[in-house]
């Protein structure tokens, strides 16, 4: 995802380009651009937003059944939150005021539309303002929904959701001004064309932040210090998410182009999806043979993993490769993360639905990736971009949840985790029929 407004001038610059080079067909008129391009961004978004429905199914089917309604409250909270958030600091904070080439965030007050020109027959903007706000809002979301999944079964709900206000607020609009805003990390030529870093590695960040000061669920370690198999409630509804998402991220890379005024911007779009496509089954494939070759046996949760992990890895650059090369670039991701899995539980990190695996690992994977297919850009702009966002959204994560630790305290008692957040914080239960919420597993 691009500076904006560069994108824009290069679309129009092809077209141009386009219509000299081919006179049997007419340039397409301003207002269609406008109408194309603020189609794309209104499709890619609520693409995008169905994504939080396939994050909720998968982080449900991933906990176990004592905790799946808190992870719908969880899950349904945080995206509201971060559509608020966006609207009154967000958008402005990683938009407006950015220094071109040097900046370090944007201001501080609300977003406000402007599409004064319309009326007026003034469609030079390329898009509806509100489109590209909705687009950019529910990316957001998808950053916050990553801390949710690792933090699961043991973080209190109010303290998470004031957590994720400071994330969508504050913490990703100012690392994404760096970049996506045209900031400091742009004007050294480091590029994430739809989030590998920006969005996916900052929600891993955070995560990783928040699961070594909150600590390991009870029971999840012997007392040798050894993992032990804590099964989610249903696989079924955790593939199903898997599915939701790999349809949601066609939205998140696709829509990514920025425009759809063009033939040129339409074949760059195809080449996106299929390219997002192949890099997820890549993962899968990958994720399956490692499985069988380590362990003996197909992992389902690993092969879901793997498919998220291959769409992670390839969201950086999803256009400039060959098929054959995002299929390698997403099952390098789904490797990665059936070894750092259990790198993690040897480290007593624990990550209960494998999102610091998927998409820190694999993010930063992807983003270092990038210069293997697209010759503009090069290792070490890359490698400044993942540093630099690493230590800003760990370092703040990390201030931000230790306050939370000792001011109202983050984590449930133990008699509330034995019960399960859906006895203990709600009150009810997603299963009811199978026990009441006194159960321990």
């Amino acid at each position: 995802m691009k500076k904006k407004s560069t994108l824009m001038g290069l679309a129009a610059v092809a077209l141009g380009a386009t219509a000299l080079s081919t006179p049997a067909f007419a340039a397409v008129s301003d207002e269609s651009q406008y109408i194309f391009n603020s189609l794309l961004f209104l499709i890619g978004g609520f693409l995008v937003m169905w994504m939080a429905a396939g994050f909720c199914m998968l982080e449900a089917g991933l906990v176990r059944s004592k905790n799946v309604a808190t992870m719908c409250v969880k899950n349904v909270g945080l995206y509201s939150i971060a559509g608020l958030m966006y609207f009154l600091i967000g958008y402005n904070l990683m938009y407006s005021g950015v220094a071109e080439g040097t900046g370090f965030m944007g201001t501080f007050s609300i977003w406000g539309p402007d599409d004064s020109g319309i009326e007026a027959g003034d469609f030079s903007g390329g898009y509806s303002a509100t489109s590209d706000w909705f687009f950019q809002m529910v990316f957001v979301a998808t950053a916050a929904s990553i801390v949710s999944g690792t933090l699961a079964e043991r973080i209190k709900l109010f303290p998470f959701f004031i957590f994720v206000v400071i994330l969508t607020g504050i913490i990703y609009p100012i690392q994404g001004s760096w970049e996506w805003g045209a900031g400091w990390l742009d004007g050294l030529g480091f590029s994430d064309f739809a989030g590998s870093t920006l969005v996916h590695s900052t929600g891993g960040w955070a995560a990783l932040a928040g699961a070594i000061i909150l600590g390991p669920r009870l029971g999840k370690y012997s007392e040798d210090g050894k993992p032990l198999a804590l099964p989610g409630s249903s696989l079924p509804l955790a593939t199903l998410g898997t599915f939701i998402l790999w349809l949601g991220w066609f939205g998140f890379n696709g829509a990514s182009q920025l425009a759809m005024g063009s033939a040129a911007d339409v074949a760059a779009i195809a080449n996106i999806f299929a390219n997002t496509n192949a890099a997820a089954a890549g993962g899968v494939v990958a994720a399956i043979l490692v499985t069988k070759i380590v362990y003996k046996k197909v992992d389902l949760t690993m092969a879901l993993n793997g498919a998220l992990a291959g769409l992670v890895s390839i969201t950086a650059e999803p256009l400039t490769p060959t098929m054959g090369s995002a299929a390698l670039i997403g099952a390098v991701g789904g490797v990665l993360v059936v070894f750092a899995v259990p790198l993690l539980d040897r480290l007593k990190i624990d990550d209960v639905v494998g999102a610091i695996s998927v998409h820190l690992v694999a993010g930063i994977w992807g983003t270092m990736a990038v210069p293997l297919t697209n010759g503009d850009v090069t290792f070490t702009a890359q490698a400044i971009g993942v540093v630099a966002i690493g230590a800003f959204v760990f370092v703040v994560s990390a201030v931000v949840w230790y306050i939370l630790k000792f001011t109202m305290g983050i984590r449930m008692s133990e008699e509330d985790e034995l019960a399960g957040g859906d006895y203990a914080e709600l009150g009810m239960e997603a299963y009811p029929e199978f026990g009441k919420g006194s159960q321990i597993m």
